[in-house]
């Protein structure tokens, strides 16, 4: 095999790291592991990297974008092929050592904690895209970001769903189904996948496509089973190069105005987003806009057009908004426009702990929203807040491609819902008990909104998950999903290797 690059200080750093936070059996183990370093790096290929403490290449490796219940690693690799993966994952069993895949920014959920010890598998090396010869399908690097894949086929002509914010891995999001921009007419970004290349929990490297088992747990509860080292996808010829966006921004005593305005326009009435449509809405406490409580910023995003329809305007510029701003231009600035492109700050890693606390919904309660509003008020605008900085999300996409699937065509459960909400409390850490009230605060916004859905069980999005939910919650109550999803962790992950991000079981 190649010679590979090790970045090291000295290999003690591993076990001192370990050594002082595991018990003896564990520090047994991985000591055998760096002793060995040099037999794992034998087999990478040219291009992979490892990464030891002590080392700035592997404090930014493993900088996270939330500082809350981080995973502890002690190593890095860096994987130049998905043999590399492979490679890394039969290493770590060997020595016993835990493993994680990472790539790109949100990944919060505090389950993540429960890795103390192990590797990083830093899949950013793999970022190519290869669109197929007739056009109609393109394979994709697993570590590609969101914006990569977005611009290296928009200047194809070609296009496909991915993400929303730009610097989340592509294939992150989709692991969990996948939200974005395009969904109302193409379906879930795991919609779109033809195959898979994973690298499974025993050092094996399989190709899945619809005639596996292990294809319909992937899109929807995939971080249970492998990492993706690539993925064949449709693509799609670029139908609308410009849009538009309608950025209404209100005082806080119109929320319910506002948001009943939004059920009439959309989600009840036999009503529903358009296809060329989607709807966001922000709040955050600026008081340059408004110093009595946080604003209400409505998003109209439109496709096809040069200026979103008086149609979807003219109900809530009635309401009598703050301000308006109207702008032009292409899907590739939509991020820009919603304030999640590579430059805002949802994409910084700030050393901020950024817990969310997810919820579906299938339309507003105005009266719940007031509520939470009220909560949200309390907590962002006092003097003394550690959450100024908050932000809460209402993601409100077209969604007929999403529906147009069955309800049981992947593990996604949530086909039926129409909106995505959540907090994102973003503080700076200090100490157990701030942790526990942004817990709290998270928890009862959340549940106000839950008792006002009327539903029975709680539904999230598995993507935005704090940590506090199960497994029913990220994926679907039913019983005989939950079933399909145990046998098929137990046959393909028997010993729970992929078990820090929402567990199954």
């Amino acid at each position: 095999m190649h010679s590979f690059n090790l970045k090291l200080v000295a290999l003690a750093a591993w076990a001192a790291a370990v050594s002082a936070t595991e018990p003896s059996a564990s520090r047994h183990q991985l000591r055998a592991s760096w002793c060995d370093f040099s037999k794992l790096g034998s087999h990478l290929s040219k291009g992979a990297q490892i990464y030891l403490p002590g080392t700035s290449d592997f404090d930014n490796a493993v900088a996270r974008w939330s500082n809350l219940k981080v995973p502890k690693s002690n190593a890095v690799v860096v994987p130049a092929t998905e043999l590399d993966v492979v490679e890394t994952i039969k290493f770590a069993n060997e020595q016993k050592v835990p493993y994680l895949a990472a790539n790109g920014v949100h990944g919060s959920i505090t389950t993540l904690g429960k890795m103390t010890h192990g590797i990083e598998i830093l899949l950013t090396g793999l970022n190519s895209v290869e669109i197929a010869a007739d056009g109609q399908s393109a394979k994709i690097g697993g570590g590609i970001r969101s914006k990569n894949l977005t611009d290296a086929l928009w200047a194809a002509g070609k296009q496909t769903v991915t993400g929303t914010c730009e610097c989340v891995g592509y294939l992150g999001p989709a692991l969990g189904g996948g939200h974005g921009w395009l969904q109302g007419h193409h379906g879930l970004v795991s919609d779109q996948f033809l195959s898979m290349n994973v690298a499974l929990a025993n050092g094996s490297l399989v190709t899945i496509d619809q005639k596996s088992d292990l294809f319909w747990a992937m899109k929807g509860a995939g971080h249970n089973f492998g990492i993706v080292t690539s993925v064949t996808s449709k693509i799609f010829d670029i139908q609308n190069r410009n849009y538009a966006v309608s950025t209404i921004f209100f005082s806080g005593d119109k929320v319910k105005k506002v948001y009943q305005t939004a059920n009439e326009q959309w989600l009840t009435n036999g009503t529903a987003i358009p296809e060329d449509l989607n709807n966001w809405s922000y709040w955050f406490y600026d008081p340059t806009i408004d110093a009595s409580g946080p604003v209400v910023v409505m998003y109209i995003i439109q496709e096809g057009v040069d200026a979103v329809s008086e149609t979807h305007t003219k109900p809530f510029l009635d309401i009598g908004p703050i301000m308006v701003q109207n702008k032009t231009g292409d899907y590739r600035d939509l991020a820009n426009w919603t304030g999640i492109s590579l430059a805002d700050g949802p994409c910084q890693k700030t050393g901020n702990a950024n817990p969310r606390f997810p919820i579906y919904l299938k339309s507003y309660n105005p009266d719940a929203q007031a509520e939470v509003y009220e909560l949200f008020k309390q907590a962002t605008t006092n003097a003394s807040t550690p959450f100024a900085g908050a932000l809460f999300m209402f993601e409100g996409y077209a969604v007929q491609g999403v529906q147009a699937l069955s309800d049981d065509a992947s593990a996604f459960a949530y086909r039926s819902d129409n909106l995505l909400v959540a907090p994102l409390l973003s503080y700076k850490p200090n100490g157990p008990a701030l942790e526990r009230r942004a817990a709290d605060l998270g928890n009862r916004m959340r549940d106000v909104l839950f008792r006002g859905s009327g539903e029975s069980s709680l539904n999230t999005y598995v993507n935005y998950a704090y940590g506090n939910e199960n497994a029913k919650a990220w994926y679907g109550a039913d019983e005989a999903r939950q079933q399909r999803l145990r046998a098929l962790k137990k046959a393909y992950d028997p010993t729970g290797k992929f078990s820090f991000y929402a567990p199954i079981a």
